[in-house]
């Protein structure tokens, strides 16, 4: 027995709901009906510009990098950091390109060791001034609410100018333990406002315009 293929809705008559099921659009009420039409609308229009940002972007890292091997092939060198950081400016100095990359970066099980000696240290060091120190630690070996240590608090505590082996191998442990997980390139313009002289970000963030 066969059965006949099961005839595809109008969707100028029907509309599906959030659970699948198919709302004859005149049981639909006319608010929610303009709801729909201005979210899509809007919706659309911000998938065009994502499109547009997306672009940009490529378009204007295509030409940082551009430049950036022009530079190297005329002086042999990168002009930037390392890292990749650029700063760009217009002669007059009224406007500025950044490339910016920021790593992401987690702590591998050696931050277990490192955290054992520093412990080692403060017990050690448990007379006077020092025991500050344990709250420093304690705070910075903390985890979020996802579980995570912060990974600023933790590489904080290498800025500490303490002359002491065990902490100096602790600090070594810390810098072991550091896993660059990922990273994101920024692109980021200024412009220079010629009355008072301030750097002002142009935003392309719709939060911030």
């Amino acid at each position: 027995m066969t059965h006949e293929p099961t005839a595809r809705l109008d969707p100028n008559q029907y509309w599906e709901d959030p659970k699948g099921g198919m709302i004859p659009v005149s049981a639909i009420k006319p608010e929610h009906q303009e709801e729909d039409a201005l979210v899509k609308g809007v919706v659309a229009k911000a998938r065009e510009l994502n499109v547009l940002l997306g672009t940009f972007k490529s378009h204007s890292m295509g030409e940082v990098q551009a430049f950036r091997d022009l530079i190297a092939e005329k002086y042999g060198a990168q002009k930037g950091g390392k890292k990749g950081n650029m700063t760009l400016r217009s002669f007059d100095g009224k406007l500025e390109l950044q490339i910016a990359i920021s790593e992401s970066i987690s702590f591998g099980p050696e931050l277990e060791a490192a955290k054992a000696l520093i412990d080692s240290c403060i017990h050690k060091w448990s007379q006077g001034a020092n025991a500050n120190l344990q709250v420093l630690v304690d705070d910075a070996f903390q985890v979020d609410k996802e579980g995570k240590i912060s990974t600023g608090r933790v590489l904080g505590l290498r800025r500490h100018a303490i002359e002491d082996d065990e902490w100096l191998k602790a600090m070594d442990a810390i810098s072991d333990a550091v896993r660059v997980t990922g990273s994101k390139t920024y692109l980021r313009l200024y412009e220079r406002n010629p009355a008072t002289g301030q750097r002002a970000p142009i935003s392309l963030d719709l939060a911030a315009v």
